[in-house]
């Protein structure tokens, strides 16, 4: 499927699903459900963003709203911008992890946080009925650009951080922007807390050198880099610096399932705060362990940034996040941050003296496996059928929770199977302290969907 709509936004391959005339009607929606009132736009660095702006700028300007357009930034350099500024809303330009044919558009609240569930419906409602306001020709405002966005999200991170302590522990770092948007922000944040910085992939004008999500897989060049810079640590961003990868000083790529575990534990460990941990039903036990370290508990959500942002919200979590990179400071913004998870990972390394080798040695270590099977929609539907029936029937050797998909639990590990919410996929994740224990459960689930 080249298009997939849902409340967390439009997305799609360009000229196949995602259309011009998709991206001016989901804009004059926005538009009409703000009625009007001053909107950010903003993009990552795919070919196609500037296709896709103009129609965003043709849509929301023929309802009615005032666009200041921000340009070429990260996302969570938006999110600051709105939960700082005065905006009633925001489109995002950019399809994150997903490859460079695809592109989407995602809708943000003046605070800053992505439309949660309910606001999601009543958009689509609007789009899918298609009666739009429509401005008069003398209520067209000119679009309004400013450049200030990257300032203000560097200068607020760095409020956070003891910037002496890190200038004399004259840190190496490389770091893979990806040719995203943190090319235009990371390596010089890096520069002015005194770290001496090799950067690869920090071009804008250039395409994605790989796929644009800092798995392991993906980071074998960030690997080679920091062994041949002899690099204390090595950071890679996705196009649109939510999520974030890590390379130890021993030039080994973390799975992604680390961020969020070693930043909770800076987090809790320094005296920041003591609330919880939130989270989705996939992560790492790793959160667990560090969660009950530290004497706090772990709230899980369905997956998505919007569901974990409204949670950490509204329980007045300090520190929350995903087990794909993503980490959230909701005192900071309500969505993940990437430039912020690096740089609480160096105040830490600064002021305890620490390398991040120590810190990963101090996490429990648990077996993951995840796949995603590529399948048409109607049959990813059957498959969670099967997979249900079959989990219900073993309610006594697993916790079954249905919130998003079918997850079981039970001491010894858990199961994921859900259909993703970007993609036409079927994903399976399984986790154990027990490798062979991990490879079974992801076997037995993989045969049940594809029977």
């Amino acid at each position: 499927m080249s298009l997939k709509i849902s409340t967390a936004g439009v997305r799609g391959i360009i000229g196949e699903g995602l259309r011009v005339e998709t991206a001016i009607n989901f804009a004059q929606a926005f538009s009409t459900y703000l009625e009007g009132g001053r909107v950010a736009i903003a993009r990552d660095s795919r070919p196609s963003g500037s296709l896709i702006r103009s129609a965003v700028l043709a849509g929301t300007l023929a309802s009615g709203s005032r666009i200041i357009d921000l340009g070429v930034i990260p996302t969570p350099s938006l999110q600051i911008t709105l939960a700082r500024g005065d905006f009633d809303g925001a489109i995002m330009i950019g399809a994150g992890h997903n490859p460079v044919r695809w592109n989407a558009l995602r809708f943000l609240r003046e605070d800053g946080a992505f439309f949660n569930a309910i606001q999601g419906r009543e958009l689509l409602e609007i789009y899918h009925h298609g009666e739009f306001t429509k401005a008069a020709w003398d209520e067209i405002a000119p679009v309004e650009k400013t450049d200030g966005a990257l300032q203000l999200h560097a200068q607020a991170v760095g409020e956070l951080l003891d910037r002496e302590a890190i200038r004399e522990r004259g840190f190496t770092v490389a770091v893979d922007c990806c040719n995203g948007p943190c090319s235009l922000i990371t390596p010089k944040f890096l520069e002015d807390l005194g770290c001496r910085v090799v950067a690869l992939n920090n071009d804008v004008g250039r395409p994605f050198p790989h796929a644009p999500n800092p798995t392991p897989d993906n980071m074998s060049q960030l690997e080679a880099l920091v062994r041949a810079a002899g690099a204390d640590i090595g950071f890679a961003h996705d196009a649109e610096g939510q999520r974030l990868g890590i390379v130890t000083d021993r030039g080994e790529a973390l799975n992604q399932e680390y961020t969020l575990a070693i930043v909770s534990h800076i987090v809790l460990t320094s005296g920041r705060c003591k609330g919880p941990i939130v989270t989705n039903l996939s992560t790492s036990r790793m959160i667990d362990s560090v969660a009950e370290s530290a004497g706090t508990a772990v709230i899980r959500t369905p997956i998505g940034q919007a569901y974990v942002s409204e949670k950490a919200l509204s329980s007045e979590a300090d520190i929350a996040g995903e087990g794909s990179g993503q980490v959230n400071l909701p005192k900071l913004h309500p969505g993940p941050d990437g430039i912020a998870a690096l740089a609480l990972i160096l105040d830490y390394l600064a002021k305890s003296g620490a390398t991040i080798s120590d810190l990963v040695d101090r996490l429990p270590r648990f077996r993951m496996i995840k796949e995603n099977l590529t399948l048409p929609p109607p049959e990813i539907f059957h498959a969670l059928q099967r997979f249900r029936r079959e989990a219900e029937q073993r309610g006594d050797e697993f916790e079954v929770d249905l919130s998003d998909g079918i997850k079981l639990d039970s001491p010894n590990g858990w199961l994921h199977v859900r259909a993703s919410t970007t993609e036409s996929m079927l994903r399976i994740i399984a986790e154990a302290a027990d490798p062979d224990e991990a490879r079974r459960l992801h076997r037995w689930a993989r045969e049940v969907v594809l029977q």
